[in-house]
């Protein structure tokens, strides 16, 4: 393992093969009675194509590294760019076209819409992306090709989670955060889930980041990023030593 020591924090990659850099990002939670350090200086580049998983406590940063890489939070200190342009100087709106046109998210509970089929709470995303992928191409890239017009309700907790996928890869992300993606899974149908996101990333090419406490699902990366305490302790070069269903849960 190589352990990233703050000081020895590589200048801004302009290599066309970084796609999102991050460098001295802290975070500060004043809830007036206490401040909370959530970041302590990260720097990271995340590479284009690569799936990347981070660990940690919870606690660690995890949460809200992901949501300052995927534009939904702002540091206290620091700048995060994607393909060379920062991010923390983009305006509310700029923000907004970033997670658009570019980000795709994935989170534990998988926030369908009840009274729509699959097709349907894919096809909010498709309506509104630039390019999109057509809800039943997307869904039948996870595996549900015969579930389309499925409610919720009729579907597995892991169909619902792999709708969930469709619908975040259907506008064809260079991005996808996934925050604990199989955390309200068994081991079975998590790992039908964690298939059909190491099935898009190679297929579409989408850069992933999935968040995990689950040590078992790192093996399946590219590289292993461990959190703790606010900063990033250890970088794992991994290489997909494992295939989904060959993780041990």
């Amino acid at each position: 393992m190589n352990v990233l020591a703050r000081s020895q924090a590589p200048a801004p990659d302009t290599d066309t093969g970084v796609l999102l850099s991050a460098r001295g990002l802290t975070k500060v939670y004043d809830t007036g009675e206490v401040k909370v350090q959530a970041l302590r200086g990260v720097d990271l580049d995340v590479h284009r194509g690569e799936l990347l998983v981070m660990l940690g406590a919870s606690g660690s940063g995890k949460s809200t590294l992901l949501n300052i890489l995927g534009g939904l939070d702002r540091p206290t200190e620091g700048d995060v760019q994607f393909e060379g342009k920062s991010l923390t100087r983009r305006s509310d709106a700029g923000l907004t076209r970033y997670r658009r046109n570019h980000v795709g998210f994935i989170f534990q509970f998988y926030n369908l819409v009840p009274s729509l089929t699959a097709r349907e709470n894919v096809a909010l995303v498709t309506e509104i992306a630039r390019d999109p992928i057509p809800p039943e191409e997307a869904l039948d890239m996870v595996g549900l090709a015969a579930r389309l017009d499925h409610f919720p309700a009729e579907l597995s907790g892991g169909e619902q989670q792999r709708v969930a996928v469709a619908r975040a890869i259907a506008k064809r992300p260079a991005l996808l955060f996934c925050d604990e993606p199989t955390g309200a899974l068994d081991s079975k149908t998590g790992i039908q889930v964690l298939e059909a996101l190491d099935h898009v990333n190679r297929e579409l090419g989408a850069t992933t980041v999935v968040i995990t406490h689950n040590v078992g699902i790192a093996e399946m990366s590219d590289r292993i990023i461990r959190l703790s305490d606010g900063l990033i302790v250890d970088i794992d070069e991994v290489g997909r030593a494992k295939k989904p269903s060959e993780l041990s849960w």
